[in-house]
Protein backbone atom coordinates (compact mmCIF):
# COMPACT_ATOMS: atom_id res chain seq x y z
CA UNK A 1 0.00 0.00 0.00
CA UNK A 2 1.63 3.24 -0.85
CA UNK A 3 2.32 6.05 1.42
CA UNK A 4 -0.01 8.39 1.00
CA UNK A 5 1.45 11.85 0.20
CA UNK A 6 -0.54 13.70 3.50
CA UNK A 7 0.04 11.44 5.89
CA UNK A 8 2.27 13.02 9.04
CA UNK A 9 5.61 11.16 10.17
CA UNK A 10 6.45 11.08 13.77
CA UNK A 11 10.24 12.41 14.10
CA UNK A 12 11.88 14.08 17.04
CA UNK A 13 13.58 17.65 16.34
CA UNK A 14 16.02 18.65 18.54
CA UNK A 15 14.79 16.14 21.21
CA UNK A 16 11.76 16.99 20.91
CA UNK A 17 8.58 14.70 19.52
CA UNK A 18 7.05 16.58 16.24
CA UNK A 19 4.57 15.25 13.66
CA UNK A 20 5.27 16.05 9.83
CA UNK A 21 4.29 16.06 6.51
CA UNK A 22 7.47 16.59 5.46
CA UNK A 23 8.94 13.42 3.46
CA UNK A 24 12.25 15.34 2.98
CA UNK A 25 14.83 16.70 5.14
CA UNK A 26 14.98 19.59 2.93
CA UNK A 27 10.90 19.53 3.23
CA UNK A 28 11.46 19.76 7.18
CA UNK A 29 13.72 22.69 7.22
CA UNK A 30 11.38 24.82 5.11
CA UNK A 31 8.58 23.73 6.99
CA UNK A 32 10.23 24.44 10.33
CA UNK A 33 11.04 27.76 8.95
CA UNK A 34 14.85 27.39 8.63
CA UNK A 35 16.54 29.02 5.59
CA UNK A 36 18.84 25.77 4.13
CA UNK A 37 21.92 27.48 4.29
CA UNK A 38 21.69 28.52 7.49
CA UNK A 39 21.90 25.43 9.41
CA UNK A 40 23.85 22.33 10.21
CA UNK A 41 21.63 18.93 9.75
CA UNK A 42 21.69 14.90 11.36
CA UNK A 43 19.50 12.28 11.10
CA UNK A 44 20.15 9.13 13.39
CA UNK A 45 23.09 10.98 14.44
CA UNK A 46 24.78 10.97 10.98
CA UNK A 47 25.48 14.33 9.42
CA UNK A 48 23.90 15.48 6.41
CA UNK A 49 25.35 17.70 3.95
CA UNK A 50 23.43 20.77 2.53
CA UNK A 51 23.52 19.27 -0.89
CA UNK A 52 22.14 15.85 0.14
CA UNK A 53 19.06 16.95 2.26
CA UNK A 54 16.40 17.27 -0.49
CA UNK A 55 17.47 13.26 -0.98
CA UNK A 56 17.37 12.42 2.91
CA UNK A 57 14.19 10.43 2.96
CA UNK A 58 12.53 10.96 6.47
CA UNK A 59 11.20 7.69 8.65
CA UNK A 60 9.06 7.07 11.41
CA UNK A 61 10.79 7.63 14.65
CA UNK A 62 13.85 9.29 13.14
CA UNK A 63 15.68 11.81 14.94
CA UNK A 64 16.94 14.90 13.53
CA UNK A 65 19.09 17.40 14.71
CA UNK A 66 19.17 21.01 13.15
CA UNK A 67 21.49 23.47 14.34
CA UNK A 68 21.34 27.12 13.90
CA UNK A 69 23.95 29.48 14.53
CA UNK A 70 23.67 32.46 17.05
CA UNK A 71 24.87 35.75 17.81
CA UNK A 72 26.45 36.62 21.00
CA UNK A 73 29.35 37.69 23.18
Amino acid sequence: MPLDARKRLNVRVNGDPAETEARTLAELIASLGYSEGAVATAVNGDFVARGERGKRRLAPGDAVEIVAPRQGG
